[in-house]
């Protein structure tokens, strides 16, 4: 039923709801509506609250068969298209081209590849500093609490996606969880996509996104075989609107509020940015389809 669905790999606040949005107004294109943590999160052996699991990271050992079942079972009782029309309500059965994204699938590559065989990945890269920043007012305005209560966990509730790890950050400052958010997300997304063949995946900048959706829109489209029509074409013609997830208005040096905590930060950093930015480069250079390597 899921035909090569299209799912989207990102830190947490890099952009991807955006993307998501523009993406889900393409014809033909089915989502739950938004982020799927529900869906995930809803059974228990995946949920780093329940023990069994110790962070957002999920390997393709976890996917039994049992548990791919009822994913596909929530995820087909969510879906709708961009009209709102949901499965019960489509002419005819079939396969179709499910797009997803969710922030905590930057660490669960391995196990969406074993519920989804054949899926095509889009990574998303955004700078670390406005990034972090982000995150940090995230974390600040405690509407994305996602572990209230963790083991081995001295700090504020936790926010966002939990990496491996994190106990090691219990004590240290805002600043320093946040870019171990960003570098983690970062490094296991490319760790993971760079042992797929290369036309599995591709790579784009959140600066693209914003600077020229029309001309990056159309080559995600065109790699992942989605129809550009009028809709969508007039959506991504000029600047697109704000995503439903848009904590303050969009503002190229708004990272700066929070500039004296993040520069320290941004050493340990480096070579994760580096190699970031070699894939975004190899993309470019090769069009559609990435390099399957990038320099280590």
């Amino acid at each position: 039923m899921f035909d090569r669905p299209v799912i989207v790999l990102a830190a947490p606040r890099s952009g991807s709801t955006l993307l998501f949005e523009t993406l889900a107004e393409a014809p033909g294109v089915w989502t739950v509506g938004g982020e799927s943590h529900q869906f995930i999160e809803g059974i228990r052996s995946l949920n780093p609250r329940s023990g069994r699991v110790a962070s957002n990271r999920l390997e393709a050992v976890h996917a039994t068969q049992n548990i791919i079942d009822e994913l596909h079972r929530r995820f087909k009782a969510g879906l709708r298209d961009r009209d709102e029309n949901t499965l019960r309500s489509r002419a005819t059965p079939g396969n179709l081209r499910f797009l997803e994204k969710t922030p905590k699938n930057a660490l669960r590559q391995p196990f969406l590849e074993k519920v989804f065989p054949g899926a095509l990945y889009i990574y998303l890269y955004r700078e670390p500093e406005p990034s972090i920043s982000s995150m940090m007012e995230a974390w600040k305005s405690g509407r994305w609490i996602t572990y209230p209560r963790l083991r081995g966990w001295r700090g504020p509730a936790w926010s966002l996606l939990l990496p491996p790890g994190y106990s090691e950050l219990s004590g240290r400052p805002l600043a320093e969880i946040c870019a171990f958010q960003w570098e983690s997300a970062n490094r296991i997304i490319l760790d993971d996509l760079e042992k797929l063949p290369a036309g599995r995946w591709t790579a784009c900048s959140y600066g693209e996104l914003v600077s020229n959706p029309e001309k990056l829109i159309t080559r995600i489209c065109d790699f992942a075989d989605l129809e550009v029509d009028s809709r969508l074409q007039q959506r991504i013609s000029g600047n697109l609107p704000h995503s439903r997830f848009t904590h303050t208005p969009p503002d190229p040096q708004k990272w700066r509020k929070n500039e004296a905590e993040i520069l320290p930060a941004l050493d340990c950093l480096e070579t994760t940015r580096k190699r970031c930015l070699r894939v975004l480069e190899a993309v470019k250079a090769a069009g559609k389809t990435p390099c399957s390597k990038s320099a280590p």
